[in-house]
């Protein structure tokens, strides 16, 4: 298993203005779905913040997402150790597989791989 990025991810009443501030660090919109956007540099593209409203399918807020190269492993793993999963394995209509799952913490994690 490989994670691929990590992004945080700001909950936000503000989405809007948040990413004109982003946008003078540096960053570049790459994805907006309405309820969530994600900003990168565009020198390191895998330097992200997401910026969201709510999460569209899931009653919690992630704090922050981690791309892996296979979810399915991951989530099997974690599952096995008795991990607290939150949001079911689920593939979405945005493209991912994902599901989250609470840390040592209580920081809930999106654990994400695209499809």
């Amino acid at each position: 298993m490989a994670v691929r990025r990590v992004v945080p991810n700001v909950q936000s009443v503000a989405v809007r203005e948040s990413q004109e501030f982003y946008r003078l660090l540096g960053f570049q919109e790459v994805m907006d779905l309405g309820w969530i956007a994600t900003l990168a540099s565009p020198s390191c593209p895998t330097a992200q913040i997401s910026l969201m409203t709510r999460d569209r399918t899931a009653s919690v807020h992630p704090d922050l997402s981690v791309e892996v190269d296979d979810v399915d492993a991951v989530h099997a793993v974690l599952r096995e150790r008795g991990t607290e999963i939150v949001h079911r394995l689920r593939d979405e209509e945005w493209g991912v597989r994902r599901f989250f799952v609470r840390d040592p913490n209580g920081r809930v994690v999106n654990v994400l791989a695209h499809r």
